[in-house]
């Protein structure tokens, strides 16, 4: 058995992936953590992490210890090593929802249970895995299907991508001039197998898709852009209209929180397409299926 950390999707491989996919609709995982804590760290707000992580602790068997950044102070108050190695006397696992992906890579280097990477600015992991479960569970097969992205290419969009990607996905990104991905993001898409399209023009980016993703223009840390947002996504909202260019029986999804009138048109968000609440609930599911994936590769239980 091995060490394993979940820092971004494809710290795990396309097998593993479907692994963590399939104990997530398991019914009957093992109570691995009867008896066991798990921490969970957090330096911004949270209601779907929290209480998703939380719940999925509780039916794992386990309990779990939830903190916030001015209760310990990392990297101030305290080396981050330090607080790594203290935390994994305490816990099975840590989980983590920061600012700065590096935090996350510091704890991992000194830690001796796995870290899980709850959200960062470059990534949030454990919400692909929550949105790859809900395409799955709604269009069925995901090899070959059409996924488009529209609006900024955040955290949520790469670790989208890399999900979708890496389970064989045709993916599309439709984002406004320089909110797109980078070419590091690009290659490394690339080094998964595929070629994701890239355009200015939404309609494009949704057309003939299966599942349509979007998420709020302004994430947490950029309310000083939002005007400058505002401005720069005009056209990039997804309504009915565009939801016309997408395949017949397409879905909208969308992590939340989201900003009708914004990012997407309440007609959407509120309609029969939307399966945001799906996803949200599967935060508890996946995050339940990470855990169990994650001590059976530690403990092999």
């Amino acid at each position: 058995m091995s060490l394993r950390h979940f820092l971004e999707v494809d710290d795990l491989t396309a097998d593993e992936l479907l692994d963590v996919l399939a104990r997530a609709e398991s019914p009957d995982l093992p109570r691995v953590l009867t008896g066991r804590t798990v921490g969970l760290y957090f330096e911004k707000p949270s209601l779907r992490t929290r209480h998703s992580c939380e719940v999925a602790v509780v039916q794992l068997g386990g309990h779990p210890v939830s903190f916030r950044r001015d209760e310990v102070g990392p990297g101030d108050r305290e080396p981050i090593p330090d607080m790594a190695r203290v935390l994994s006397g305490f816990h099975a696992v840590l989980g983590a929802r920061v600012f700065e992906q590096s935090l996350l890579h510091e704890f991992a280097a000194a830690s001796s249970i796995p870290i899980v990477n709850l959200l960062s600015d470059e990534s949030h992991p454990c919400q692909a895995l929550a949105d790859l479960l809900t395409m799955r569970q709604t269009i069925g097969g995901l090899a070959g299907a059409t996924v488009a992205w529209v609006g900024d290419y955040n955290n949520v969009a790469r670790s989208l991508s890399i999900g979708a990607t890496m389970l064989g996905m045709k993916v599309r990104l439709g984002c406004p001039p320089g909110y797109g991905p980078s070419d590091a993001d690009l290659d490394r898409l690339r080094g998964l197998g595929a070629e994701p399209t890239v355009t200015q023009r939404p309609e494009d980016a949704v057309e003939g898709a299966l599942a349509v993703h979007t998420d709020t223009w302004a994430s947490m840390g950029q309310e000083a852009q939002a005007a400058e947002r505002r401005r720069a996504f005009e056209g990039f909202t997804v309504d009915d209209e565009l939801m016309t260019r997408a395949a017949p029986g397409a879905v909208f999804m969308h992590c939340l929180p989201a900003h009708r009138g914004e990012e997407v048109s309440a007609g959407v968000m509120d309609g029969p397409q939307s399966r945001a609440i799906a996803q949200a609930h599967n935060r508890l599911h996946s995050f339940r299926g990470l855990l169990s994936w994650l001590l059976y590769q530690v403990e092999g239980r």
